[in-house]
């Protein structure tokens, strides 16, 4: 893969602290670094799961009543009176 080169400007106590966590790793600044904004673009992968695993919960007895308990149950359509007060329903 092709490299790009970034220059950046850090105060002293900042650069000195990445050059001993790179050295106490046994990686390269340049290597550091990458995986510092790559942990990071993964965090947000993690924020995304986190919210849609929120929002299965949140939905989970609506997706059970339209699709079934179990994957063997045959779906059937809920009645409007059993979506009263879940989110989304009208």
């Amino acid at each position: 893969m092709a490299k790009t080169q970034l220059n950046v400007r850090v105060d002293e106590a900042t650069a000195e602290a990445a050059r001993e966590r790179a050295l106490q790793r046994g990686v390269s600044m340049n290597r550091y670094i990458e995986e510092l904004v790559l942990r990071d673009a993964g965090e947000v992968g993690q924020t995304f799961v986190e919210a849609a695993s929120d929002f299965m919960k949140q939905y989970e007895r609506v997706f059970a009543e339209e699709f079934g308990r179990d994957t063997g149950g045959a779906p059937g359509p809920a009645a409007p009176a059993d979506r009263e007060g879940l989110p989304g329903a009208t």
